[in-house]
């Protein structure tokens, strides 16, 4: 019997232990999308206590503290960071084959170099030896970073942020590239006429602008994605329930929006043609600029009114939708090919009965001119776990090249997230060193290094050229 998450957890055999403690384990990071806060980051913030970098805002933890009967009081409400925390910890032993257990003892293992396994017996007594930590230069947010490796980040930024601490960040020469990613969803929600307008009202003051039609809210959002571009930012992203690619014409657009100014409801048939429009416009400015642009498709949001009410949006009371995908993302991805306007591409599903679609739909437009052009992006929020990541890397390979695969990301909003990163190569190295003992690959052990470290850091530095 093993020891649990000994030095070769997750790898089941002599080749998948040979490829990564060789090969895996020391490469870099580059976490190309995340939730991260900038202001923490350039202010080299030192949390307190544990609970404020490990469970503030963790909306994984949240669902997971819920179901075991803990009441909200402990979660996101008035209650100590160590009640919180007790309460986390009573919790822990419960989450048994959730991801949650791993990540908590793999988080507790390479930040503080804590071997025990969390409960309610011992949680004082770790909580004050992270807290003791935390207080320290080393544990700062750029010390966490550095003790992961990380090299490059990119946070997820509204068009209205004014970027003044990724400035801070630059001006001050952190050592870690700290870069904005642009994220209009906002600027398209039309779900919400009254809220869109507000934004628009926003964006108007922050620009100086009388935003009154169409073509004069276009160009002012374009005024901001350049103003991301000359702050360094070469990534966008959005998260959609699915692509929208409804037919439509520019007048039928400009009327729309009037609506809109006016605030005039819109119909179902309005309101799709006006994001697809959106949609597609953003997509034509990342391409002009050589950005990655990169789609979170497939979350249903918020269901939970009473809670939604009371806790605000993220809090965890979202689940896997069941949106089609296929039809409208081919339209979409066709209509830039098209007119040769279509910009490197990450697409990422959460529904899995999907996998297999996203991983033949990015085969359709791949031209030649980058390795990987358009990729199938890592599994993602509720498949950002064992079995999520190994159908993910299984359906790739199947039907595409895992080689040129941009590898793992964190979508975390904890500073304590990047063994993920471990915890995916580690799975990865655990699957090449399968097949080769299993005689289903050669045992290239130059080769399958360089695969696996390529598939680490190697294709997203190339990839993203930051």
């Amino acid at each position: 019997m093993k020891n649990f998450l000994d030095e070769n957890f997750l790898l089941q055999t002599k080749t998948a232990q040979t490829l990564y403690h060789e090969f895996a384990k020391h490469m870099p990071v580059i976490d190309y999308h995340n939730h991260l806060m900038p202001d923490q980051i350039a202010e080299d913030k030192n949390f307190e206590n544990i609970t404020q970098v490990w469970l503030y805002g963790d909306h994984y933890k949240w669902r997971a503290m819920r179901a075991n009967g803990v009441d909200e009081y402990f979660i996101t409400g008035a209650a100590s960071d160590w009640e919180k925390f007790e309460k986390w910890a009573e919790t822990v032993p419960y989450t048994l084959r959730n991801p949650l257990y791993h990540w908590t003892h793999l988080e507790l293992q390479r930040y503080f170099d804590i071997h025990e396994v969390l409960s309610s017996t011992n949680a004082k007594k770790i909580y004050d030896e992270c807290n003791a930590k935390l207080q320290t230069k080393e544990y700062s947010v750029q010390g966490l970073l550095r003790k992961m490796n990380v090299k490059t980040l990119c946070t997820t930024d509204d068009p209205l942020d004014s970027l003044a601490y990724h400035q801070q960040i630059k001006n001050n020469n952190v050592d870690i590239k700290v870069l904005p990613a642009f994220r209009p969803d906002k600027a398209m929600n039309a779900d919400d006429v009254a809220g869109l307008n507000v934004y628009i009202d926003k964006l108007a003051k922050l620009t100086g602008t009388t935003i009154a039609d169409y073509d004069t809210y276009l160009s002012t959002l374009k005024s901001r994605h350049d103003y991301f571009a000359a702050n360094g930012a070469s990534v966008s992203d959005h998260g959609l329930e699915q692509i929208y690619a409804e037919d439509y014409t520019e007048a039928e657009i400009k009327t729309i929006f009037l609506k809109i100014r006016n605030n005039e409801a819109i119909s179902l048939e309005e309101n799709l043609k006006f994001k697809s429009a959106m949609l597609f416009n953003f997509a034509l400015w990342d391409h002009e600029k050589g950005w990655v642009q990169q789609f979170h498709l497939g979350a249903l949001r918020n269901n939970n009114d009473r809670l939604l009410s009371s806790l605000g949006p993220d809090t965890g009371f979202d689940s896997i939708g069941d949106f089609p995908q296929g039809k409208s993302l081919s339209k979409f991805l066709n209509k830039l090919d098209l007119n040769n306007k279509l910009a490197k591409t990450i697409l990422y599903n959460l529904n899995p009965a999907d996998n297999e679609l996203m991983a033949t739909m990015i085969g359709n437009y791949q031209d030649g001119t980058v390795a990987g052009k358009v990729q199938w992006g890592s599994g993602w929020w509720f498949l950002d776990q064992k079995q999520g990541m190994i159908n993910q890397i299984n359906a790739l390979s199947n039907l595409g090249l895992l080689s040129q695969f941009v590898g793992m990301l964190t979508d975390s909003r904890s500073f304590l997230s990047y063994p993920r990163h471990e915890y995916f190569r580690r799975i990865l190295c655990d699957l090449f060193g399968t097949d080769v003992e299993n005689g289903e690959l050669p045992y290239d052990k130059a080769w399958l290094g360089k695969v696996i470290q390529d598939i680490c850091y190697n294709n997203a530095k190339t990839y993203f050229n930051f």
